[in-house]
């Protein structure tokens, strides 16, 4: 594989430009290299899988195999190459699956007009290697703003991808959602679209990010019961435990189910802290609580855990080779490390099978406590709505003056202090609302409540960015406004990875303005396509506290 790399899908770019030797969240060349192969791979698939839409053809394994893919190369998500090698085999056999329902149809295919991508065979991993020289970001196009362009649909696709297959494991599927994906995925190898199509395209990933979003909303309270407000617990108790992290709550499912009356308690982390205020888990009496703050603290908390980690997505900070936790981590799903043991897919209509991880837990001493007390969380779109006239009341009586949206990603670079900083220094007539991991930043400051109402609305998970834009525009509503952008919210969000891609450019869909962006502008915006962006939708970045403090609250 090459010696270098190039990635800037991330807000931790080197350099505010992109990782050239190797990943500052780890990523060495060699894996950065098969996931740009994989990407490739992904797009040439989905030309096949147009055509085999529009011949009325169903794409049920190819649709569920792009997410799977995708979801793969999402920052921090997977970092073991053998497992990419063995997606990239079952991918080929996939295509030629689709040729063959095609040509039984009676389609003829011209490959010759097929995109370059769409014909590439290989089947070993030295062809792998040799592809990825040739397939880079850089790679993708001579012109700037085309390729900036085409990564942004490509990064919020990715978002989009996460979201859909948390969906589709609790058996809500979005044939649209698969289909724009697809789409996407494929115009993004075409020469002949300008930059005003692909802009429009980047337009159109916002409008299919708010549907996943609202898809995974209605999949997880389904099947869970809407989020209630929850007073979750940071403490321990004196038995071994498995401490789960990433996104997916089908896995939580299966592991509290698992491990019910095997004397194993069981603790989430980071991204999956909101799975304590869904009332289905609430049942289980060893589901003890949360352990630790935001994923990239994990390699300081992890040792005094004791006992096994589960990731179920991504958020991985690959273990440095001195540390004691690193036979204690086990992937599933999308997730890898190499080294690390994989649980396997579930069955069909089945549960994953969490033995290993069981046993092994039952043989670790229990967790060293790092902190104590609670922290409040669970204010959903559905619970804020139950107290929405409180809400407004305080509104109008000026006891609340004005939002402020925090969601997003959390990281580790000092520059994002600032949002501790920012959330002390907001006057206390403000609440913030928040969903992600952006909210280990301030989630356990007094910052106190407003008449009973908590200066600090979490909603959850990323994925939940939707439980505030449905809040902001159910207040839009009830105050009679025209536009939502009249509302006394503002939006200062951090974003990190592509989830927070998607979640922005739903935001955009949504009508939302003036959204300040930190700590750095995504590194793959071009100029030309960042202005867009500044001109049509006042997006900017961040400043000083109290230079955007003044801005926010329109002291200047």
């Amino acid at each position: 594989m090459s010696t270098n790399m190039f990635c800037y899908q991330c807000q931790e770019a080197a350099k505010g430009f992109g990782c050239t030797l190797k990943g500052v969240c780890g990523k060495e060349p060699e894996v950065a290299g098969i996931q740009d192969v994989m990407m490739y791979f992904l797009k040439g698939l989905s030309v096949y899988a147009n055509m085999a839409r529009e011949h009325k053809i169903p794409t049920p394994a190819a649709d569920r195999f792009v997410q799977e893919g995708l979801f793969m190369t999402i920052t921090n998500g997977n970092f073991d190459k053998s497992r990419f090698i063995d997606k990239l085999r079952d991918g080929f056999a996939m295509r030629i699956e689709l040729e063959n329902k095609l040509e039984e149809a009676g389609i003829t295919i011209d490959k010759d007009k097929l995109p370059e991508a769409a014909q590439w065979n290989a089947y070993t991993p030295a062809e792998y290697e040799r592809k990825a020289l040739q397939v880079g970001i850089q790679q993708l196009s001579p012109n700037e703003d085309i390729r900036s362009l085409r990564e942004l649909i490509t990064y919020g696709i990715k978002g989009m991808a996460a979201y859909a297959e948390h969906a589709g494991n609790l058996g809500h599927i979005g044939d649209e959602i698969n289909a724009f994906m697809q789409k996407g995925l494929a115009a993004t190898l075409d020469d002949s679209l300008t930059a005003g199509e692909l802009t429009a395209m980047v337009l159109e990933c916002g409008k299919y990010g708010v549907e996943v979003m609202a898809l995974l909303d209605k999949a997880n309270t389904t099947a869970y019961g809407h989020p209630e407000i929850s007073s979750v617990n940071i403490g321990v108790r004196n038995n071994p435990g498995i401490l789960i992290s990433g996104h997916d709550l089908r896995d939580m499912e299966d592991l509290l189910e698992q491990t019910r009356d095997t004397g194993v308690d069981v603790y989430t982390h980071s991204e999956m802290l909101p799975a304590n205020y869904y009332p289905a888990f609430k049942k289980y009496d060893h589901f003890v609580g949360n352990y630790g703050n935001s994923w990239w603290k994990q390699r300081e908390e992890f040792e005094k855990f004791n006992g096994p980690i589960l990731f179920t997505t991504n958020c991985i900070v690959p273990p440095l080779k001195s540390a004691g936790y690193t036979g204690r981590i086990y992937t599933t799903g999308s997730s890898g490390l190499e080294g690390a043991a994989h649980i396997p897919d579930r069955p069909e209509a089945g549960r994953k099978d969490f033995s290993s991880i069981i046993e092994h837990a039952k043989k670790c001493a229990p967790p060293v406590e790092i902190e104590s007390g609670k922290i409040v969380g669970g204010f959903a779109h559905n619970q804020v709505m139950q107290l929405a006239d409180k809400v407004v009341d305080a509104v109008k009586s000026g006891a609340i003056r004005k939002f402020f949206v925090m969601a997003g990603c959390d990281g580790r670079m000092k520059d994002r202090e600032y949002y501790t900083d920012f959330a002390e220094a907001l006057p206390k007539d403000t609440v913030i609302l928040t969903a992600g991991c952006a909210k280990y930043r301030y989630n356990k400051l007094p910052l106190g409540d407003i008449g009973g109402i908590p200066r600090v609305l979490d909603a959850g998970q990323c994925n939940d960015s939707y439980s505030l834009a449905v809040i902001a525009l159910k207040l839009k509503e009830v105050f009679e406004l025209n536009d939502i952008n009249e509302l006394p919210i503002a939006y200062n969000i951090a974003w990190y990875e592509q989830k927070a891609v998607i979640v922005l450019l739903a935001l955009l869909s949504l009508g939302v303005k003036n959204i300040h962006l930190g700590p750095t502008l995504p590194a793959f915006l071009s100029p030309n396509v960042a202005n867009v962006l500044v001109e049509n939708f006042g997006i900017s970045g961040i400043t000083k506290v109290d230079e955007d403090m003044k801005i926010f609250l329109g002291e200047n």
